[in-house]
């Protein structure tokens, strides 16, 4: 996520930072490379230009020209700046009674996954949401929605089949919904490949009888400038209360983000990284602003791994490594408690100064984990527990059941028994950590396309 517009700042911050002194010519040349940047990253021109300008009066103040540190004073303005353009602080939902959210937009932005998602969010925080199916066009739209309901554990308003008229459904969702003793209701509607009048005509209709307290534009972030059109168009139809970014970790711009809210004049509220129904955040312009800039994000990723790590489990695990005594069934459980807190790429963008690590993400994509995992899942509960006793008519076995080469099995077993050497010194943990990238465990042999070089 931003790592094409978080490339082109470190470069120009970098030479800012070098510098003793700072000019007007400094400034206006920097400027000129950031205002490139946001604009390669598929940011608004508009938006950019104003960005810019603004960026550019305060840097050239006298409090900063004559600051001991004005590179640094420089970074902070930005930073400042880019906080205000993502909205300043957090939005919250409006959940007072009546709770009835609208969730519209464009077919394939994700509208029917974001409405699992955001139900699954709000039943974690202790309410009672109920889905409702308003989707009567899309083949399979609601059987969706009951799918994802299904696996939430949530209830779920479904038309009767051949039922085409929206608001007879929220007539009667409401009413059903009363039984459930739900409190918050999640309409689901429908999506079109672009705007036009008959959705804009329902999609009216339907608020107009809702009177919801929040509507929410589900929009793709990968669609870049598309979406701003679209949010201003939903915003001009039906008066939007947010917007939910999608697919923000397969987008390497971000553009999208850093204009909608000025474009719109509309708070992003979550953003959507990974497929995963836990994969919603709650969007906090600062914290962006921060891994946009490389600094990381450390209170996302506390507040990821504390909802994600069972803790008596990892104070299990971690006595485990110290005595060496960690095995096959504890990698598999290590593995599955990293997937929870979503996207490796993600959560890299979380850590101080990890840029440096980007080829790891691309080393361990979801392709490579569920290659090593079909690996462990093919050993037998004995050999999992007992990673001497793979012998080479075991280790035959094993690649076949997994789809994988002799050769791709025995690398593994070497980087797993090197790992458990590691875990037993925390001198060598600690170097292997901070020399990634240099000696530590070559992947290269698992799948023969990682990059070369990449250590684990």
């Amino acid at each position: 996520m931003f790592s094409q517009l978080s490339d082109g700042l470190e470069g120009v911050f970098k030479k800012l930072r070098g510098q003793g002194k700072i000019s007007e010519k400094n400034v206006s040349d920097a400027m000129r490379e950031i205002r490139m940047a946001l604009l390669e990253a598929d940011v608004d021109f508009s938006v950019a230009k104003q960005f810019v300008l603004k960026v550019k009066e305060e840097a050239l103040g006298e409090k900063v020209l004559k600051s001991i540190t004005p590179g640094q004073q420089v970074v902070k303005i930005f930073q400042d700046s880019l906080v205000d353009l993502l909205g300043g602080d957090a939005a919250p939902l409006d959940l007072d009674p009546p709770a009835r959210i609208v969730m519209c937009g464009l077919n394939g932005a994700g509208k029917t996954t974001t409405s699992g998602k955001l139900a699954l969010r709000l039943k974690k925080e202790g309410r009672k949401p109920i889905l409702v199916a308003c989707d009567l066009y899309r083949p399979a739209a609601v059987e969706q929605l009951a799918t994802l309901a299904g696996e939430i554990d949530v209830p779920v308003y479904r038309a009767e089949p051949g039922e085409k008229d929206v608001l007879k459904v929220a007539k009667k969702a409401i009413t059903w919904a009363e039984a459930q003793s739900g409190n918050v209701l999640i309409f689901d509607t429908a999506g079109r490949q672009e705007i036009d009048h008959e959705l804009v005509k329902e999609l009216q209709s339907l608020c107009e009888f809702l009177k919801p307290k929040e509507t929410l534009l589900v929009a793709d972030a990968a669609t870049g400038q598309q979406s701003v059109s679209v949010a201003t168009h939903f915003d001009e139809a039906v008066g939007l209360t947010g917007i939910v970014l999608t697919k923000l970790d397969g987008d390497a711009r971000g553009g999208a983000a850093l204009s909608m809210r000025s474009v719109t004049g509309k708070p992003i509220k979550f953003i959507g990284e990974g497929e995963k129904l836990e994969n919603l955040d709650v969007f906090v312009p600062s914290r962006l602003a921060e891994r946009i800039l490389g600094m990381g994000d450390v209170v996302g990723l506390v507040e990821k791994a504390a909802e994600a790590f069972d803790e008596d489990e990892a104070v299990r695990m971690a006595e485990r490594m110290k005595k060496s005594t960690f095995d096959f069934n504890d990698f598999l459980a290590q593995m599955k408690m990293m997937q929870k807190m979503g996207p490796l790429e993600g959560i890299l963008g979380m850590i101080p100064g990890a840029s440096k690590l980007k080829g790891l993400a691309g080393a361990m994509d979801d392709t490579k984990l569920k290659r090593i995992e079909a690996i462990v899942l093919s050993m037998t509960p004995k050999e999992r527990s007992r990673p001497e006793i793979l012998n080479g008519k075991r280790r035959s076995r094993i690649a076949k059941g997994s789809g994988n080469s002799v050769t791709q099995v025995n690398q593994f077993l070497k980087q797993f028994g090197q790992m458990r050497k590691m875990m037993k010194s925390k001198g060598k943990m600690k170097k292997m950590l901070s020399q990634l990238g240099g000696s530590g465990m070559d992947l290269g042999g698992l799948g023969g396309d990682f990059p070369k070089g990449m250590k684990f």
